[in-house]
């Protein structure tokens, strides 16, 4: 397949000071748009041209750092976009996900302490995730473009803690990006359909 920018799902502004309209500009128009075209250059005459991004992710890692590099950061960056929307984040999450929350990761508040622990805890870039393996769902994290994918999880929430997605509004405040991602940015409809899928 050939990767393709998909449109933001909001209008740049629409995050206010949780994640300013630069940022998006920047993270969005400049960075994953490098991956695509980086991505798009280092498939051509691979075993995965004409593959799917997940077969690509999965088949590429530990073997092609340059496709699986900009394959990954693509199909981390596809979900980042959609796992954030105005007026997300707040206490009230889809019924079903709440319960597993509950059961697996003892409440929402210790959810959003650990999920935060993480991202900060991740050492330089990378990213925080909410995953399902083996039909439970796990706090993780993971250096650079990798993801759940290639550990055998399937992520249904992520967070980006590489700088350029905080640094023009948080400067080296990780803490309080990861804090406002979870507290007024997460789009909980799109982590429920993923973990419907999962």
């Amino acid at each position: 397949m050939t990767f393709t920018l998909p449109p933001l799902p909001y209008a740049y502004d629409a995050l206010g000071q949780f994640m300013s309209k630069e940022t998006l500009e920047f993270h969005h128009d400049k960075h994953h748009q490098a991956y695509v075209t980086n991505g798009n250059n280092a498939l051509k005459g691979t075993e995965w041209e004409g593959k799917s991004l997940e077969e690509i992710v999965k088949g590429s890692f530990g073997k092609n750092p340059a496709v699986f590099n900009n394959a990954g950061q693509h199909y981390n960056h596809i979900h980042f976009w959609s796992w954030m929307k105005p007026n997300g984040g707040g206490t009230k999450l889809p019924g079903k996900l709440e319960k597993k929350i509950n059961e697996d990761l003892g409440g929402f508040e210790k959810f959003k302490t650990d999920f935060q622990a993480a991202g900060v805890g991740q050492f330089g870039s990378g990213w925080a995730w909410l995953q399902v393996k083996n039909g439970k769902l796990e706090i993780a994290k993971t250096p650079n473009g990798e993801n759940p994918l290639v550990h055998g999880a399937t992520p249904i929430l992520g967070v980006d803690v590489w700088e350029h997605s905080y640094y023009i509004d948080y400067r080296n405040r990780r803490p309080d990006y990861l804090k406002a991602f979870v507290e007024n940015l997460v789009n909980w409809e799109y982590v429920e359909s993923l973990f419907d899928k999962a």
